[in-house]
């Protein structure tokens, strides 16, 4: 085209960007967007949006700002391939400045900043941009639910996730198989596993991510036996297992103790859907309880080398058991495959406590003091107006903090008064 001196417009410009971007070639669309600025087009929107997308989705962050502000007249597409693009490389502050400075705002650049958020492990702040999406007067799509569903869910926000199912069936009427599977792992995750089983018994239609997700919330949930017999149903129905399947099933025998029922799942499940979490349940399992020459010989007979979630599975089960001389085998293991790992530090010294040996709880956390290393501070959620609330240990930068400390504080004057008036 170039040969035969045929000027190229727009639509020409995105089509071989957007072929650039299926390439995975940065070095071929900076060529293009180099091109397009040479004939006077990198400032047309249509243009400009492409490139963004380009540098977005090929992590290039800084040009993809650059291209954002040559662009004449963003539009939403716009703004949202920018969020996106910060989002993605974990920059939250400067994707809600974006998103705020918005001339207009629709139902995708919500979602875009609800899934994104939830995704990062940001769920207190994709919870609360449903809620503000709502008060805003926007009518969220079939694919804002899930999003919103599951944040609430990792952070244990019934009341928030019962309004989020609610709002779903006022819009929409027939919530649809994704966001009511969702709505099945997320009241199992609240704790709420016959809401799960409500929800499962009202959908027309069920897939095996349907039944998985009622099988692995009752095995969550203690409830072992039953999420065997969901199993069964299942089975009935003439619906095939995959490997979550399997998963829920060894987490449904290691709730309720059926070492031998576990052995027999494992050892009657496809090789292709063997994975390392099916072998570090196993494992789980096995020293859980008390069978630590089995857990051993399993781990020896791994078909690859043992990670840390094997060592860490072992050591749980170490510390239920106060097998303190292998905890210590495999806490040297997890330190050599990864010497700042606070949680293994935190699981010795527990086995220790729990064996009455004081003095070797004593020296672990001289040792973890000596390398520097904090355990994760404890966090809560509260919910309050539906607005989610987030509390950790020791936090001084919360807005609220003073009024926070001295709220705790007259707690803590009350509860010592209480005590004092029954002696």
């Amino acid at each position: 085209m170039r040969l035969s001196d045929i000027k190229p417009n727009e639509y020409t410009f995105g089509t071989v960007i957007r072929s650039s971007v299926l390439l995975k070639d940065l070095h071929l669309g900076r060529q293009i967007h180099s091109y397009a600025k040479k004939v006077g087009l990198d400032s047309n929107v249509f243009v400009g949006s492409a490139v963004l997308d380009l540098y977005a989705k090929l992590s290039a962050i800084d040009y993809a700002i650059m291209a954002f502000y040559d662009i004449d007249e963003p539009n939403v597409v716009s703004y949202a391939t920018l969020i996106h693009a910060y989002l993605k490389e974990g920059r939250f502050d400067e994707a809600e400045v974006v998103f705020r400075s918005m001339p207009e705002r629709n139902v995708v650049s919500w979602n875009t900043m609800i899934s994104g958020f939830g995704q990062s492990g940001k769920n207190e702040e994709a919870v609360n941009f449903f809620v503000e999406m709502l008060r805003e007067g926007f009518t969220p799509s079939q694919s804002t639910y899930p999003c919103a569903v599951i944040a609430a869910a990792n952070i244990g926000a019934l009341g928030m996730g019962r309004s989020i199912h609610a709002c779903a069936v006022k819009f929409l009427g027939n919530v649809g198989l994704f966001l009511a599977n969702s709505l099945i792992s997320f009241y199992a995750k609240c704790g709420c596993v016959e809401d799960s089983l409500l929800v499962f018994d009202k959908m027309p239609e069920r897939n095996v991510v349907s039944w998985n997700a009622l099988i692995c919330g009752y095995a969550q949930n203690g409830q072992g036996k039953i999420a065997i017999e969901t199993y069964e149903r299942m089975k009935l129905m003439g619906i095939e297992s995959n490997g979550v399947t399997l998963l829920g099933l060894l987490l449904a025998c290691n709730h309720a103790g059926l070492v031998d029922e576990a052995y027999k799942y494992f050892k009657k499940a496809k090789s292709e859907d063997l994975k390392a979490e099916h072998y570090a349940c196993m494992i789980d399992l096995l020293s859980r309880n008390g069978r630590f020459v089995e857990a051993e010989r399993f781990m020896n007979d791994l078909p690859f080398d043992c990670g840390l979630g094997f060592w860490k599975a072992l050591l749980g089960g170490c510390r239920v058991h106060s097998n303190v001389e292998l905890g210590e085998v495999a806490s040297r293991r997890i330190l050599e495959l990864d010497p700042r790992d606070v949680s293994s530090y935190v699981m010795l010294s527990n086995a220790h406590s729990a064996a009455g040996r004081w003095g070797d709880v004593s020296n672990v956390r001289q040792n973890m003091k000596e390398k520097g290393l904090v355990r994760i501070p404890g966090s809560s959620w509260v919910e309050i107006s539906s607005k989610i609330h987030v509390f950790v240990t020791g936090d001084k930068r919360h807005c609220n903090k003073d009024e926070i400390y001295i709220a705790l504080g007259n707690f803590l004057d009350h509860s010592k008064g209480g005590q004092d008036s029954n002696f």
